[in-house]
């Protein structure tokens, strides 16, 4: 197979000297590669689901003895399926993908048949669980919010002209409420990753600290590896900008 000249930008990642059409890239259409921005990325790394991984399942049914299980995985906003697809690519886990838009939630399984991957995709709203889950506990979620999306300026310019200064506050809200309600999906012991795309603190460091805040009692940060040890990658000319958050529920 003739590999195009690239660069190593990431664990899993390279960048080429030049942009190429998708589908001229050597293996992308038997699933041997994805397009995913180096940041985006580190989501499935953080994530923690490791190749052999087991819980033990506490929700089994009634007579069937307490056994190891792979992780059941929550992707929330999971459109269009890069990390979905780059989580199952890592660990064996039982993985669900939600998405409030149909439309969306089709490229995830475009994504997935690509992969030759498996997952239960859901039509459904991330802040209103109680129209779509079966009342399960997650192992881990993957809370990839909606935001801003000011990390990724440099892709989408035009991001720059459409904000306006109260969209912030209101992403910000609705950022809360869905933290709150996914929160509530996670089994104790279990870690919840928020992510944005987005470097302003009122989505990313300042939304977790007032989660912490009201959940003194059951919610604990957990350390990230460097560069992300204050949570914040900024945009250069390697990835765009994230914000990554790592939650367990003691």
């Amino acid at each position: 197979m003739a590999w195009l000249p690239s660069r190593q930008t990431g664990a899993d990642a390279v960048t080429l000297d030049k942009a190429v059409p998708v589908h001229s890239l050597p293996g992308f259409d038997a699933g041997d590669v994805s397009v995913q921005d180096a940041g985006a990325q580190w989501a499935a790394r953080l994530l923690f689901p490791q190749p052999g991984e087991r819980a033990l399942r506490q929700d089994r049914p009634q007579g069937e003895r307490l056994a190891a299980y792979p992780l059941r995985v929550l992707d929330a906003c999971a459109a269009p399926g890069g990390k979905t697809g780059h989580i199952l690519e890592r660990a064996d886990v039982i993985l669900t993908a939600i998405d409030v838009d149909a439309t969306r939630l089709a490229r995830v399984e475009e994504n997935l048949n690509r992969l030759q991957l498996n997952a239960t995709l859901i039509e459904g709203d991330a802040a209103q669980p109680e129209t779509w889950w079966d009342g399960r506990p997650f192992d881990r979620i993957l809370a990839d919010v909606p935001c801003s999306a000011s990390g990724v300026v440099r892709r989408n310019p035009d991001i720059k002209w459409l904000r306006r200064p109260d969209d912030i506050p209101q992403f910000a809200a609705q950022q809360a409420v869905m933290l709150e309600a996914l929160w509530r999906l996670l089994a104790p012991g279990g870690t919840l990753l928020y992510a944005t795309c987005s470097v302003f603190n009122e989505e990313n460091d300042g939304q977790v600290r007032a989660f912490i805040a009201r959940h003194a009692q059951d919610a604990e940060r957990c350390p990230l590896p460097e560069p992300l040890s204050d949570g914040s990658l900024l945009p250069d000319a390697e990835h765009d900008g994230f914000y990554y958050a790592l939650l367990r529920k003691t």
